[in-house]
């Protein structure tokens, strides 16, 4: 009784399409996957900053050191 059956979820499907209607959760998933889609995006970007800020370091060492 603690887990539902596959009838138990088409019957939820069948309500919350009733309700909302297919239309409307066609918008729903278009704006989710858009938002993931932009989430990726942004995750790509800041490696690839991240990645430019460590390569523009120069590394060198000090020779000589003069007072003035």
């Amino acid at each position: 009784m603690g887990s539902f059956s596959i009838w138990h979820w088409l019957i939820v499907l069948l309500i919350v399409v009733l309700v909302f209607g297919t239309k409307k959760l066609k918008n729903i998933g278009g704006d989710v996957g858009g938002a993931v889609n932009e989430f990726k995006k942004a995750m790509h970007d800041d490696k690839v900053a991240d990645s430019k800020e460590t390569s523009n370091t120069i590394e060198g060492e000090v020779t000589s050191k003069t007072k003035q």
